[in-house]
């Protein structure tokens, strides 16, 4: 197993519903270590770059739109294989197939109000974290 970096967001349903610490809980619980964090009010811009792979999809606008609508929490998740380890505590991104326990089974209200996003890859993680965070920024912990 390898040691991982990961980006992960706590999407503005998330924040507004007062569940940050709930899901730090989730991740500290699973052995992940929360490196780098910050709260951010992303500006029109930021979403439209963040999500521009899914610039042409149905989605995008709402999506961006959503990403706007109130503050959002940003880390950075560090530990063995943390990509594939923070995908399974979110669960699937449609609540209703999420598996039980999942952060999404227990507390998102829909697929668009999921709660969280995570990095899907080791090329994603990198660029995703590069958005938010300077390398200086990140703290990894003593294990």
């Amino acid at each position: 197993m390898s040691i991982e970096r990961t980006l992960s967001i706590v999407k503005p349903d998330g924040v507004q519903k007062n569940l940050i610490g709930e899901v730090y809980r989730r991740f500290e619980q699973a052995g992940l270590r929360i490196v780098a964090a910050r709260m951010i009010q992303l500006s029109q811009a930021q979403a439209e770059a963040f999500y521009a792979v899914h610039r042409e999809r149905p989605f995008y606008k709402d999506l961006v739109h959503y990403m706007i609508s109130g503050p959002v929490v940003v880390q950075v998740l560090e530990g063995e294989n943390a990509i594939e380890r923070n995908r399974e505590i979110m669960g699937a991104t449609d609540p209703k197939k999420a598996a039980k326990g999942s952060i999404r089974a227990d507390l998102a209200a829909s697929i668009e109000e999921n709660v969280v996003h995570g990095s899907d890859g080791p090329d994603t993680a990198r660029t995703e974290i590069g958005f938010f965070f300077a390398q200086s920024e990140i703290c990894p912990r003593k294990r």
